[in-house]
């Protein structure tokens, strides 16, 4: 069982050229206060920066593993970089019936890359 597990409604998958950034997200809604993960990495690649429902509790190259399976997107983050997430070593994201879930994951798959397990 993951520390932190929500759904999320909705996926997306923004390229910033001005800020030249690719950002890819899952959120519970759409107001501040819900949950959501948030991956970034430069759009020349490099390291992944991971946020969870705050910018306080993210890092750089915080991912283990990321893997997709029948519950949603099991998110695994390196046990030496617990303390920057409240001391969460796992994330779930139920993807039932997530908006934009499908292009989101092709876009997730290619930026994680050997993290992402098949």
């Amino acid at each position: 069982m993951a520390d932190i597990a929500f759904k999320a409604a909705y996926a997306s998958v923004v390229e910033d050229p001005e800020e030249g950034f690719l950002f890819i997200g899952f959120a519970q809604g759409e107001h501040e206060d819900e949950t959501y993960v948030l991956f970034r990495q430069s759009l020349g690649g490099g390291p992944i920066w991971f946020e969870l429902g705050d910018e306080a509790f993210g890092a750089e190259d915080a991912l283990s593993s990321v893997r997709l399976t029948a519950k949603g997107l099991e998110i695994a983050l390196r046990p030496a970089m617990s303390a920057k997430f409240g001391f969460a070593t796992s994330v779930q994201v139920g993807l039932g019936k997530c908006e934009d879930k499908v292009e989101t994951l092709a876009a997730l798959e290619t930026m994680l890359g050997e993290v992402w397990q098949a």
